[in-house]
């Protein structure tokens, strides 16, 4: 045939075939990364030690699902924190702002790795698929199973009006995206609409919560247990924030006397607290231990302003060596490096140009300020942490995508099942502990609106945003091809699950228990069962 053959099919070949196979079809070449993950399995590995190289790929995808939740948790979200204080979107109760840190600023924080994951899969029609699974399956993932979770670690009364506004605007988003579905593309009008919902969305929980402290606020007896979530979760969650507190005991310095810059330096640099490592329990210490290498790397690239110290967490040795080695790395991972290879008049590298200024810059910032008080414009470090860790994240991201894509073909299965398989169930765990560690604190409401909130942004943002992307450098139509029935049965499964929620909580009063938990666990296994039948044509259209 005229036309070359998937990737998939390598291994429909003889072995000694392999390499030339996957080196001359078009089909097999990864979108940008930093390795060639096919050509590793298929050219440097000999075939009868293909089991090895599974095994040694599937170990660095729990890493790099490691790199992104360290990214997100210690570097991104922080710096995204002190940028909103910057930008006066205050965390107060009583200010307007705060549901609107809460669904723009806290969701992409949370949402980052799904998100980027999402916009670097939509940017190859290839794997297009892989997007679509992530953010369904991640959506099915997070409405059954932790929320059932929820329900069965504490059960509780949830807030009606923020629950129904939550689950409305995702049933919307879903048939959107089953119109989508249906005609297998994506237009530019179809992106924007799902931004433009979005930002609907962010207008209606910013005038929901206006209504409700105008209400609150004209002679209605004073706040009780009935009061809806949204004006208690700011406090709920600051509170609750200073688990994380353990980046600031980490890396803070033992003496609070003046103390010389390589003093400061290597005390910046120190992963580990002596204290924390003896009282904690052996798994703590491995999964460290495992984290230390990142957060090494991370610490010395990214700068992290925290507005709840006194010093803003201003190291001025380190933040001084950021100003060379965050523009160096954004340059570096931009586009694989490409760009920061690229020769300027074929003579002067662009790397070394940044290097250069960088330089310049960190000479002049050490001579100018001190190592007590950070100066004026310290909150510059804030933008440039967020855009380096935002960089980190979209590496780690495209080596991601490129590596399921690799499985898939190794193991000759759709991307669709891969991303809704792996690919959600990785970009979830994060979420899964946050939110039942909230419930076992006694914030089930919150962990509960969390659940659905989330993924709301993750759903919009991420097509939309992801599709916007690709129209920028290729045409203004973004082709879905759908892997047949499984994106039908994967679509269908998260509408019928926010359906089931719908009925069966306003059905219950709001009153949630064991039994609504059970069921929704229940009807994830069936799904995913149903899911990997449909996948090995076990279940299949009885026309094609």
């Amino acid at each position: 045939p005229r036309s070359s053959p998937q990737c998939w099919e390598v291994r429909k070949h003889n072995s000694s075939e392999w390499c030339r196979f996957v080196r001359s079809n078009p089909d097999c070449q990864l979108e940008g990364g930093f390795l060639d993950y096919l050509e590793g399995v298929f050219c440097v590995f000999p075939p009868r030690l293909l089991p090895l190289a599974v095994t040694l790929y599937a170990l660095w995808l729990l890493y790099l699902f490691i790199i992104l939740s360290v990214t997100a948790e210690k570097f991104f979200c922080p710096n995204l924190s002190a940028i909103s204080t910057n930008l006066k979107l205050s965390h107060n109760v009583f200010s307007l702002t705060s549901p609107l840190h809460g669904v723009t600023f806290l969701a992409f924080g949370n949402g980052a790795p799904d998100v980027f994951s999402a916009v670097v899969a939509f940017s190859n029609p290839r794997t297009a698929g892989l997007a679509i699974g992530a953010i369904f399956g991640a959506g099915v993932f997070v409405t059954t199973v932790v929320a059932g979770g929820i329900a069965l670690v504490k059960p509780f009364t949830a807030a009606s009006r923020p629950f129904l506004r939550d689950v409305i605007f995702y049933m919307v988003a879903v048939f959107l995206t089953f119109v989508v579905l249906y005609f297998g593309r994506i237009t530019l009008g179809e992106a924007l609409g799902y931004l433009g919902l979005y930002v609907f969305y962010v207008f209606t929980v910013v005038l929901c919560t206006w209504i409700h402290r105008r209400q609150r606020g004209e002679g209605l007896p004073p706040p009780g247990h009935w009061e809806p979530e949204m004006p208690t979760d700011a406090e709920e969650q600051e509170s609750s924030g200073t688990n994380s507190g353990d980046y600031g005991e980490e890396y803070r310095p033992l003496l609070p006397s003046r103390e010389t810059s390589l003093h400061i330096l290597r005390a910046a640099l120190s992963p580990l607290d002596y204290l924390k490592w003896r009282r904690k329990p052996w798994y703590w210490r491995l999964f460290k231990v495992l984290k230390v290498p990142v957060e090494m790397v991370l610490l010395l690239t990214v700068p992290v302003v925290d507005p709840d110290k006194d010093d803003l967490n201003w190291k001025r040795p380190l933040n001084c060596l950021h100003v060379l080695t965050s523009p160096l790395l954004c340059i570096l991972t931009l586009k694989s490096g490409a760009y920061g290879l690229y020769q300027i008049q074929g003579v002067f590298p662009v790397w070394g140009l940044v290097t250069l200024v960088g330089s310049i810059l960190a000479i002049i910032i050490f001579i100018t300020t001190s190592n007590e008080e950070p100066p004026k414009y310290h909150c510059v470090f804030a933008f440039l942490g967020f855009l380096a860790s935002a960089m980190w994240i979209n590496a780690a991201a495209t080596e991601l995508v490129n590596i399921l894509r690799t499985l898939g073909v190794i193991f000759q299965l759709s991307n669709t099942v891969l991303g809704l398989t792996l690919l959600a169930w990785g970009n979830s765990i994060g979420d899964t502990f946050s939110d039942l560690t909230m419930a076992r604190h006694g914030y089930p409401r919150m962990a509960f609106s969390a659940c659905f909130g989330g993924i709301i942004f993750n759903i919009l943002v991420g097509v939309g945003l992801g599709c916007l992307l690709q129209m920028t450098s290729s045409q203004l139509v973004v082709k879905l091809e759908p892997d047949s029935l499984l994106v039908w049965i994967l679509a269908g499964a998260l509408g019928l699950s926010l359906v089931f929620s719908f009925v069966s909580v306003t059905a219950q009063c709001f009153q949630l228990g064991k039994a609504y938990g059970i069921c929704l666990i229940l009807y994830y296994l069936a799904f995913v069962c149903v899911a990997l039948l449909t996948e090995f044509r076990v279940i299949h259209l009885s026309a094609g």
